[in-house]
């Protein structure tokens, strides 16, 4: 059995996956409560998540840096970190400061790929622009999850999401908006 792969990624409406020097707040201050509510229900157990290095320092660092009762964490995220991950890294060793971390090195199209095909539980990775771009190229992604805020951020935008990206046709299998103002569209991706 081949598990099904999803990217999942925030994005500005100009396609950017963060802002620097901002005051946008996280989800540049867009979130609501329909929105936070279908985020938790996709993080039930059963699927395992993927990170790349860099996302994993990142959200490690949030966890460790924010109390329990931050808003940082909301029920989603907290049900992601109950999740196992693998996290594909030539530069992280475990143990790492996560429940049910995994650290695989070498190629991760190698490593994804067999992933893929050993798993039982589907895949996700939130974030991880470099890791998803490689398995994007290679055929491994399966979805693409693309939740997008109603915000430019032009000006303050950083980590363009499908930079240098191949040519792909998307063929839209979900739609819906949260909260009159976000959008999340789950797309099948195919090399053109």
């Amino acid at each position: 059995m081949t598990a099904t792969y999803t990217f999942d990624i925030f994005s500005s409406l100009d396609g950017f996956a963060g802002y620097e020097n901002g005051d946008w707040g996280g989800y540049w201050g867009k979130q609501g409560p329909e929105f936070l509510e279908h985020r938790a229900a996709q993080y039930e157990p059963g699927s395992r998540m993927v990170f790349g290095a860099n996302t994993y320092r990142d959200f490690a660092e949030m966890y460790a840096t924010h109390s329990d009762d931050s808003e940082v964490f909301d029920a989603w995220a907290t049900k992601m970190r109950d999740l196992p991950v693998t996290v594909v890294s030539s530069t992280l060793s475990e143990p790492l400061d996560w429940p049910g971390a995994t650290v695989v090195s070498g190629d991760a199209v190698k490593v994804i790929g067999q992933l893929k095909r050993e798993s039982d539980e589907p895949l996700r990775s939130h974030g991880s622009l470099s890791l998803n771009r490689a398995l994007l190229s290679a055929g491994l992604v399966d979805y693409i999850q693309l939740t997008v805020f109603p915000v430019l951020t032009g000006e303050t935008g950083v980590l363009p999401v499908f930079r240098d990206v191949a040519d792909f046709d998307l063929e839209l299998v979900a739609s819906r908006v949260f909260d009159g103002n976000t959008q999340e569209l789950t797309y099948r991706p195919t090399l053109h």
